[in-house]
Formats: structure tokens, sequence, C-alpha cells
């Protein structure tokens, strides 16, 4: 494989982000910068109170704590470069830096399609195979369903980026963006990119839609499961174990979709902000719904927090 600089007359690529206006650049620092600090600190939050509380050791959270880390890897392979771009003068990225950034970032993106998929076969066999759940969703079938899915996100996004290493950059080096990503990288090039459109196409169509078409069918599933319970509260029990779902799905894929299942070449100015909806928003909000609307989640921070208040006043 030939090297990257020998394939490209352009060493490096200017970002423009948002706004070249300083004070706009300040506001949008702090905006972003806090919103970063949110979504570490609420995901790592999940993580700890899943992992050190027994009650919460099942399948569900046990994916769970897998989006939570796809969710730090993805505001964490955008966020910093865009941050210190805010408050440097010349926002740049090397080429190299800004594959690497495209690859994790599309990787991240990817795998984070496949563990939604997989959460909502677990709530298929959950709520329509009761009696056979600890059967089918045993930790050795979850263990190897988290790898395959991690695995399958870094193996798909590989062929995109190192299809980019036969595209050849003459200038201009300036991305209508505020990170590195597949469509406006596309737009500079002044090689043909057919073949990468193309790969693009077909991939994000296989992905996107495919896992929207398996996500989509194990709710048709569950939902006729639950109009056969007899109860009020049965329905409500079961409906409430599914929303948290339901409602990261419809905000991940109704932003993902509009961006990737289409072709790159239709890149516009204003998708920088349906870009910052899945990069940023995506992972801020998730731990928010699945705190805020999960009843055990919610007993387990409690817990959390009293054992934490009980050891902080203990007279030593």
């Amino acid at each position: 494989m030939a090297d990257a600089r020998n394939q490209t007359g352009v060493p490096e690529f200017i970002l423009l982000g948002f706004s070249d206006h300083p004070q706009v650049q300040l506001i949008l620092f702090v905006a972003f910068a806090s919103a970063y600090a949110a979504a570490l600190l609420g995901n790592l939050s999940i993580i700890t109170v899943i992992c050190s509380q027994p009650g919460l050791h099942t399948p569900m959270y046990f994916f769970l704590v897998n989006l939570s880390l796809l969710d730090i890897g993805c505001v964490t392979s955008t966020v910093p470069q865009m941050l210190k771009n805010l408050l440097a003068q010349k926002k740049a990225i090397s080429f190299q830096g800004c594959l690497a950034q495209m690859y994790f970032f599309s990787a991240f993106l990817a795998t984070e399609l496949l563990l939604l998929t997989g959460m909502a076969f677990d709530r298929y066999v959950a709520i329509c195979n009761p009696l056979r759940y600890s059967l089918v969703m045993s930790w050795r079938t979850c263990c190897r369903l988290a790898v395959g899915v991690w695995a399958s996100g870094f193996l798909i996004s590989l062929p995109h980026t190192l299809s980019l290493l036969r595209l050849s950059f003459c200038g201009p080096n300036i991305i209508n963006h505020f990170f590195c990503e597949l469509p406006p990288l596309l737009q500079l090039s002044c090689s043909n990119t057919s073949y990468n459109q193309t790969l693009a196409l077909v991939t994000d169509l296989f992905l996107g839609i495919g896992c929207f078409f398996l996500t989509l069918l194990s709710y048709v599933y569950i939902v006729f499961s639950v109009l056969k319970i007899q109860s009020a509260a049965g329905k409500r029990k079961a409906f409430s174990t599914c929303s948290s779902h339901v409602m990261v799905v419809t905000l991940f894929y109704s932003t993902v979709i509009y961006t990737y299942v289409r072709p790159p070449s239709a890149y516009l100015d204003r998708d920088k902000a349906v870009a910052a909806l899945y990069t940023m928003v995506t992972p801020l909000v998730n731990p928010l719904i699945y705190s805020l609307r999960n009843k055990e989640v919610k007993e387990a921070f409690k817990k959390l927090m009293a054992l934490h208040l009980d050891w902080l006043f203990i007279p030593w």
C-alpha cells in the first residue's frame, strides 16, 4: 500500500466549522465543551452504576454499557479536535489525522447501528419469548454478540478509509464541516470518486436500512405480543421496558439515515447542523433517556449516591 503522502498534494485540511467570528467561536467553545463534559459524565455514570449494582447485571444493561462506551467514542473522536480549532487561528488537521478521525467516527457509528439492532432483538426475546429469555440471551451469547458487533463495525468502516488512499487531493483543502466526514471529503478530491461514492452508498443502504428493518421487525412482533396481554398494568410494564430504546433509536436513525443513505455528492451546508445531532446531542441525551425513564437505573443511582454520602460522613 502506498504511503498516504504520495497519493495527495494536500498535506493538511482546513475545517471551517460553524463560524469564523471570534465572539461566536467563544460561545460555541463554551457550549460544546460543556456538552462534551456532560456527555462524558453521563455515560461514565451509567457505566459506573450498572457495573457496581449486581441487580443490573442483566443482558439489557450489559448492552447499555456498550452503548455508553460507543457514545464516549463518538464524541471523543470528533469534539476535542473541534474545540481545539475553535481556539486556534489555523483550523487545520493533517491528512493522516483526518483519515484517522473519519475511520474511528464511522466505526463507532456503524457499531452503534448494529448494537441498537441487537438491543431490539434482546427486547423481542424478553417480551415475545420470556420463558426462553435466559436460555437465548445467556452471558456467552451476549458476549459473543457484543464482540461481533464491535468487530463488524470496525471492519465495515475500513474499506471506506482505505479507498481514500487511492484518491488525489490537489486542492482546495477546505472542508466545509467541523470534523472529517466522508461526504464533504469526497467533494475535495480531484480524482474520480464514483467507486468511493458507490461503495459508501451500498454500504450505508445495507447497514442503515438493514438494521432499521430488523429493528422495526422486532418491534412489530413486540407490539403484537403486548396487545395480547390482558391486563393494562402488564401492557404498561412491557412497553416501559422498550420506551427508552425506541426514543434512542428514533433520534439516532432519523439523523444518520438523512446524512448517509444518499449519495455523498448530495452533501449540503445545513448538514453540519444535522451532524451535530448525532455527534454531540445523541451521546448527551442517551444517558438522560435511560436514567430518567428507567426506574431500575434511578433506584441504582440513589443507592450509589447514598453509599457515597454515607462514606463521606463516616467519622474518621
